[in-house]
């Protein structure tokens, strides 16, 4: 559709990609620039609710940190599931940019499942799907507006267009 693209399609599924990184200390990327392209928004997701927290596109970022410090023990629960059902550990924290259709762009809404992943709204509603939205987003001040800390480094890459709670067909391009 115009540019260089990745689409990802799901149907009672999730479609990810994750591309791990191995940045030299110190070396956190200041801004970041991308693009969606969505065609249609599923009024029944819900971010908050656990078991309706599917959404359309997400972009997310993955930061290491020490866990000592913030995290609760139900993150350590959640991350030893994550590593039995994924194979790997959830990360100190994440980020995830999402397309909504219910909550208002610059809302951060807290994963039903662990605060340690925050999913902040870049965009919300019909009125530009159909098009490519290009975002650019200030990496340090989302983590902090999201975590209330400076970011540890980012150690992780991926998207994700997600229905596997309603079952609904969804499609999503990343550019």
């Amino acid at each position: 559709r115009g540019r260089p693209a990745l689409m990802a399609e799901a149907l009672g599924a999730n479609s990810t990609l994750n591309l791990p990184l191995a940045p030299p200390p110190g070396a956190l990327p200041r801004r970041l620039h991308f693009s969606l392209f969505v065609p249609a928004l599923n009024p029944v997701f819900n971010l908050k609710e656990k078991g309706e927290d599917d959404a359309v596109a997400r972009l997310i970022l993955s930061f290491d940190g020490d866990r000592s410090k913030a995290w609760k023990a139900r993150d350590h629960i959640v991350s030893e599931l994550s590593g039995l059902i994924a194979g790997k550990p959830l990360p100190y924290a994440s980020i995830m940019y999402v397309w909504d259709n219910r909550y208002p762009a610059g809302s951060v809404i807290p994963n039903p499942y662990t605060e340690r992943i925050k999913q902040i709204v870049v965009e919300s509603g019909p009125q530009r799907l159909n098009q490519w939205v290009d975002f650019d987003r200030d990496i340090e001040a989302d983590f902090r507006l999201a975590f209330g800390e400076a970011p540890g480094p980012m150690v992780g890459l991926g998207l994700m267009t997600d229905s596997n709670n309603s079952g609904a067909p969804v499609t999503a391009w990343y550019g």
